[in-house]
């Protein structure tokens, strides 16, 4: 096939001429830091949404010159021997913080009751995340006189995560490769073929990060945005190279030429990694359904790992095989093994591959079983926004977020502003009066301010402050009470319209719209996968077999996060000290990352299976032979990513430990109870069914196999 030629040319010459290769992607490496360094960007969150209720309030605050901006933080100080003694020193960084470049308005101080701790609110003309560190430093140099007076001072919201040290995810990495070169080593026998993939994996992680930084130069990216790139990028980049180097390594031990194995290598598992590289920036682009920006962007940064992997996989890859030649083996820690005998005759795997294909029921509902139970905990989500006061202890988010519950109360760090838009004809006064002893009276309100007109009238502002913390359930009860229960049947008749808004109405919103368009995105990434493995394996059954089947599991995952997070089953020994409702986004990203890498593993199976079905015609034995020789390598690579995952738990990013439980647990479910036990158990059941299509599909469908047929003269076939 031309498909597979230009493949094989392709992994012939990065193994003919490895050094030059080797030393492009050297170049290439150095030329994207170095730009990283001099003109990447920052990362930010921004969870406002134009065209939700709370984006409306917050332009009309803007508009009428109520507010400055829809963007603010605040400084909050505290002084356990009281801030009147200060006050001076308070005044002097009120002044101070004033004069800083992006600042465009500073409140006078609100002190509590007690007098211990106080806060102003700082308005911004843009997001603090994303004016850099310089930005930080003047607004800590602003603060330092209140510092130097023996007063705390803290940030909260966009600027107290800009003044947060950036994410170092060297930890996470280190461990997570240290984690693979010892599987590695006991999945190859040799230390040179286990650092290969370390080695190419390593420079796709830099590379994809520095390209990254570069984006971020001109397009706002989320703080989670890096690490999102860094899991991905490391974990599918050493399976797509343990991948080719286990292929490769047979083919040297069945005597072939270095460059002729390489080559072969790219033109049949190289394809497989391409398949499986497209599958997965298939399901993360199609975040980008949502129609929202902060989404779609998360996709495209995990992407972006994603497609320098799988370059690497077919160019660097093969260079780095080429230049080893058969000295691959050299360093040996055990007898080199690949993927065992051609046939698998003499594999546990296969053994156990027959005995699924004995009781295939038994093991089929057994899997379903244990994937249904974990995903029990699924039928209790509940998604919110995890608030400041579940940041690591220590933070500036955390200690401002602390102090303002000591002091004010903790629904004070999750108020609403209620705006009126007056109508024509109605009176503002009479009607904010009537609208504040409604809210006065509801259900989950700490206090209401009184409604004070506009500047020109136009509009009433009253702040809520609920009784409750702003990730609390009973805070999310509250505002859709306000807006539906409350403030509308008191308006309905009048020309007057209202908004809630505020900073936690915004998130709420944002966690609403998520949740309306995330049936939307299922359905979009499970027809594109559907459709990518029809075109793959020519079998609609495989590929509905598939989605089925890569759902069980993404819900399994799902129960683990719920679990853990928001039951709270084993949090505190990740270093969250509370239970937390589900970030918003989280099963979003999630679900987009694991059905691509459940597709990864799909198509590294599958595509086995269907090679030895196009030689022999016969789907047991196809079956178990594709499940011998690809079951130890899948269950190493499956070990690798599930630890990259895990390693990022060590995060004080709430959100990056869940993504870490909730991908990491996922990879061992699917590469588990699904890939190994499910699948196969499918599969002897369906038997010849499972390869059945439509003559006017066969006509319809273009060749897209992920493995070349073989070559049946030598086969014997």
């Amino acid at each position: 096939m031309a498909q597979a030629a230009g493949l094989e040319r392709l992994g012939r010459a990065c193994a003919r001429h490895s050094w030059p290769v080797i030393a492009v992607w050297l170049v290439i490496l150095v030329g994207t830091v170095l730009a990283d360094r001099v003109w990447g960007g920052t990362y930010s969150d921004d969870f406002t949404l134009p065209g939700t209720e709370s984006g409306q309030g917050s332009d009309l605050l803007v508009d009428h010159e109520v507010t400055a901006s829809s963007y603010s933080a605040r400084l909050v100080f505290q002084d356990d021997d009281g801030l009147s003694a200060q006050s001076g020193a308070v005044d002097e960084v009120i002044t101070d913080v004033a004069s800083v470049d992006h600042v465009l308005t500073v409140s006078d101080l609100v002190p509590a009751p007690d007098g211990t701790v106080g806060y102003v609110t700082v308005q911004f003309d843009g997001n603090p995340g994303a004016f850099g560190s310089t930005f930080i430093d003047d607004v800590d140099a602003a603060t330092d006189p209140a510092r130097a007076a023996g007063v705390d001072v803290d940030y909260t919201g966009a600027l107290g995560q800009a003044a947060e040290p950036a994410p170092d995810d060297r930890r996470s990495e280190s461990i997570g490769i240290a984690v693979a070169i010892v599987v590695l080593l006991a999945a190859f026998g040799s230390v040179l073929a286990a650092f290969l993939p370390i080695v190419s994996s390593v420079i796709g992680v830099l590379v994809a990060l520095s390209l990254l930084g570069l984006l971020a130069a001109g397009v706002d990216f989320a703080t989670a945005s890096p690490t999102l790139t860094a899991m991905l990028g490391l974990g599918v980049g050493i399976d797509y190279a343990l991948f080719l180097t286990t292929r490769h390594r047979q083919q040297l031990l069945n005597g072939a030429d270095p460059v002729d194995a390489a080559g072969r290598t790219v033109a049949t598992s190289g394809r497989s990694v391409l398949i499986a590289a497209s599958t997965v920036v298939i399901a993360l682009s199609g975040l980008w359904a949502t129609r929202i920006g902060f989404i779609g962007k998360l996709g495209l940064a995990a992407a972006v790992g994603v497609v320098v992997a799988g370059i690497a996989a077919v160019t660097l890859v093969p260079a780095l095989l080429g230049a080893a030649g058969r000295r691959i083996d050299r360093f040996r820690v055990r007898t080199p093994v690949a993927e065992e005998s051609g046939d698998g005759s003499a594999s546990g795997w296969r053994r156990y591959a027959l005995a699924l294909d004995r009781h295939p029921w038994r093991y089929l509902l057994a899997g379903v079983a244990v994937a249904g139970i974990l995903a029990v905990p699924t039928l209790s989500l509940r998604l919110g926004h995890v608030d400041d006061g579940a940041s690591a202890s220590g933070s500036t988010t955390r200690e401002a977020y602390d102090a303002i519950t000591t002091g004010f109360g903790q629904g004070v760090n999750g108020q609403f502003t209620v705006v009126l838009e007056v109508g024509d004809g109605d009176d503002g006064a009479t009607i904010g009066a009537d609208v504040q002893n409604a809210v006065a009276g509801a259900d989950g309100v700490a206090a209401v301010t009184d409604f004070t007109p506009s500047q020109d009238g136009a509009l009433q502002v009253a702040t809520v402050t609920p009784s409750t913390r702003p990730q609390d359930a009973a805070t999310d009860d509250l505002l859709h009470s306000l807006r539906v229960d409350t403030i509308e049947p008191l308006l309905a008749g009048s020309n007057t319209t209202a908004y809630v808004t505020g900073m936690t109405a915004a998130q709420l919103d944002f966690r609403d719209l998520v949740a309306e368009r995330l049936p939307e995105i299922i359905a979009i990434v499970v027809g594109a996968a559907f459709i990518v493995l029809l075109l793959s394996f020519r079998s609609p059954v495989l590929a509905v077999k598939a989605a089925l089947l890569n759902l069980l599991s993404i819900a399994a995952a799902y129960g683990v996060v719920v679990a853990v997070f928001q039951w709270g089953w084993g949090s505190s020994l990740l270093g969250v000290d509370q239970p937390v409702p589900i970030e918003s986004y989280v099963p979003m990203i999630m679900f987009a990352i694991v059905f691509g890498l459940s597709m990864d593993y799909e198509v590294f199976l599958l595509s086995r299976v269907r090679e030895a079905w196009l030689a022999t015609g016969e789907n047991h034995g196809s079956v178990a032979t594709g499940l011998a020789v690809t079951a130890r390598v899948i269950s190493s690579a499956a070990l690798i990513m599930m630890c990259v995952f895990f390693a990022f738990v060590v995060s004080d990013d709430v959100v990056i430990k869940m993504l870490a439980v909730g991908l990491g647990f996922s990879v061992l479910i699917d590469a588990t109870v699904i890939r190994l036990l499910v699948v196969p158990a499918a599969m002897f059941l369906l038997g010849d069914r499972c390869w059945w299509l439509p003559r006017w599909l066969d006509r319809a469908l273009p060749h897209l196999e992920p493995e070349p047929e073989p070559d049946l003269s030598r086969s014997g076939r």
